[in-house]
């Protein structure tokens, strides 16, 4: 299969391994992959993990004979230097294929289709957040091309991601997601990733108009940032790295991230990974609907363009937002309750063993007697040349080549080895928080009767704005 327009050379990193795959090993178990996903606190870089993958081989061209004729929506925005985000609420949109799409990239001048009122040199087009479901809906086999069994996610494969093809200059607005953490295939060109860290959230100016259910915006343009009217962005730590194709990008819990496509064409292929946290985030996220929602529809009733991030595409009504938030709650304490049978289901069965285990140790010497620190080291830092950590890059602005670094898996190399490990294994994105313990124990307390659908007042809601948690 020809690469299609911008595609590199080859496959990236991992492409040259993919050619021996019979001989070629890949560098962590599907044990070992998840284990890394729900402990790193850090974004990495995970190589020569897709080689296998037949997905590796989906350029946009590609793509476009195996979806002939199919309708695409592309949104469209300005090559603009303003310091302003590019919001989707303020890009406009066009219908088309992904054949309309590659001729429309080449630049050809004067050509007709849904793509003729946008000046390729002014304009950038993307395909994003498009669920294999939607996209592929009668060819429901091409979903086995994506195999996120690898990372230690059995039977998670394309149903349960989606695919992004942008031109250059392509991006998604500065945001951090609230459900899960990322892993994001880079399939075919080069994307820019800035990430900054959830502790410098006062930093980004977040904002939660444009509303959408899933994402909190930055009001910062940060590749051009305006720092009088956003000062304390000085303050960010920015993480930077280009995923090139045959990369996997980790992207932790509430990590915020500018995406931007730098070469012709880009293909990328994500799925979020469901969380512990997950559980609350719905019901706080349900809460941020139904005030936003009531407040801005009041506001102005017929206009929710302004202000309604175009993939919100579900009815907005105060009774939906209700009901909605009503079984989020619901099933956030339903989902507690299981966990805290389970919980000392395990610390009973825990108990027996570690009095086992003690016994055992008892006269141990030596190298037979594990001490903590010899743990400690052993379980210090995965990374290496197949996982490569993402580091904070310097104050100066990003190089044409890609700021810090590029990703060619072998120059990831921080000042100290120090720096790499101080986020990694705190398990912190797989525990319960306290006020998580103390809500759901309270209401463990009165019952197990799940909570009915008159539990939340309109006055309730008015005092999670004091305390959203």
């Amino acid at each position: 299969m020809a690469a299609g327009p911008g595609a590199t050379s080859d496959t990236g990193p991992a492409a040259g391994a993919g050619e021996e795959a019979g001989e070629h090993v890949k560098p962590f178990t599907p044990e070992k992959a998840k284990e890394i996903i729900m402990s790193l606190e850090q974004p990495a870089v995970f190589c020569n993990m897709v080689f296998d993958w037949p997905a590796q081989h989906w350029t946009a061209e590609h793509l476009s004979e195996v979806l002939p004729g199919k309708r695409i929506r592309f949104r469209m925005g300005l090559k603009s230097t303003d310091t302003a985000p590019q919001f989707e609420t303020a890009c406009s949109y066009a219908e088309a294929t992904l054949e309309e799409f590659l001729t429309w990239n080449c630049g050809q001048p004067h050509i007709s289709g849904p793509f003729r009122d946008y000046d390729h040199s002014k304009f950038w087009a993307y395909a994003d957040y498009k669920y294999f479901v939607n996209l592929f809906e009668d060819k429901t086999d091409i979903f086995q091309d994506v195999m996120w069994s690898d990372f230690g996610f059995p039977g998670r494969n394309g149903r349960e991601s989606t695919l992004w093809i942008g031109s250059l200059g392509a991006h998604t607005p500065c945001h951090l997601d609230s459900y899960g953490c990322n892993l994001v295939f880079q399939v075919q060109g080069r994307k820019r990733w800035h990430l900054f860290p959830p502790e410098d959230t006062p930093f980004l100016y977040p904002t939660r108009i444009p509303y959408e259910e899933s994402s909190v915006f930055s009001k910062v343009n940060v590749v051009n940032p305006d720092l009088k009217r956003f000062p304390q962005f000085r303050k960010a730590r920015r993480h930077m790295v280009t995923l090139s194709p045959g990369q996997v990008l980790f992207v932790p819990r509430h990590w915020w991230h500018y995406v931007e496509s730098i070469d012709p064409v880009t293909v990328s292929v994500n799925s979020w990974i469901e969380l512990e946290e997950d559980h609350q985030a719905r019901v706080e996220e349900a809460i941020t609907r139904t005030l936003v929602c009531a407040l801005k529809t009041a506001e102005d009733p017929h206009n929710t363009r302004a202000w309604l991030n175009p993939t919100e595409v579900e009815e907005t009504s105060h009774e939906v937002n209700c009901r909605y938030l009503n079984g989020a709650v619901s099933a956030f304490f339903d989902h507690y309750r299981t966990s805290k049978v389970i919980e000392m289901q395990a610390l009973r069965t825990n108990g027996e063993e570690l009095n086992v285990h003690n016994h055992m140790e008892v006269g141990q010497t030596g190298r037979q007697n594990l001490t903590l620190e010899t743990v400690k080291q052993e379980a210090a830092s995965p990374f290496g040349p197949d996982l490569v950590p993402v580091i904070q890059s310097p104050e100066e602005a990003p190089s044409e080549r890609g700021g810090i670094f590029e990703s060619d898996g072998k120059d990831f190399v921080g000042k100290d080895g120090e720096h790499f490990g101080k986020l990694h294994n705190t398990k912190r994105q797989r525990r319960m928080s306290r006020s998580e313990n103390a809500i759901v124990e309270q209401v463990a307390s009165h019952g197990t009767t799940a909570p009915s659908q008159t539990l939340i007042s309109t006055d309730d809601l008015l005092d999670c704005l004091v305390n959203p948690q």
